[in-house]
């Protein structure tokens, strides 16, 4: 697992699913930390993601809270549903891709390097639970290649749940 992160873009996509059905399938590992060794393999991995987290639904409060994520610290660790790309997700249960930030309404500043930011639901038994949260300090990297890889990355993550 070491190697992986020693260099950006050295997988693509195909490369890193078996690494992430892998990680999901260690056993004697908490699942927070296997959230980390997947947030950490995405980061480490591909050039465009920059910060790279998830996010859990606390549905009686309509709530996000921060888990896992590998990056800059964030001071966003609450996201009220509907607040935000984040809190429009958790609402919306569909993907949400911003090319650029700049020109979101609703969107919450976590740092000016942030240029675009996906965000993709983590549903369980049909509810969604939370999301996968990805920041890139690039505009407009983001393609339909990485909705349907953190889709992927999600369906293997509800596994844990």
């Amino acid at each position: 697992m070491q190697g992986l992160l020693l260099q950006k873009n050295t997988m693509n996509f195909a490369q890193l699913q078996p690494v992430i059905q892998n990680i999901v399938a260690l056993e004697n590992v908490s699942r927070d930390e296997k959230l980390l060794q997947i947030c950490r393999v995405l980061n480490a991995n591909i050039s465009h993601y920059n910060w790279v987290g998830f996010y859990f639904a606390n549905h009686d409060t309509q709530t996000l809270h921060l888990g896992p994520y590998v990056g800059e610290p964030t001071d966003h660790t609450v996201i009220p549903f509907g607040k935000g790309i984040c809190g429009q997700v958790a609402v919306s249960n569909e993907n949400f891709v911003v090319p650029d930030v700049q020109a979101q309404d609703n969107y919450i500043a976590c740092s000016f390097t942030v240029k675009s930011e996906i965000v993709v639901p983590l549903f369980v038994n049909g509810v969604n639970i939370g999301q996968i949260d990805i920041d890139s300090n690039v505009l407009d990297p983001f393609s339909e290649a990485d909705e349907r890889f953190l889709e992927f990355v999600n369906e293997e993550v509800s596994k844990l749940f």
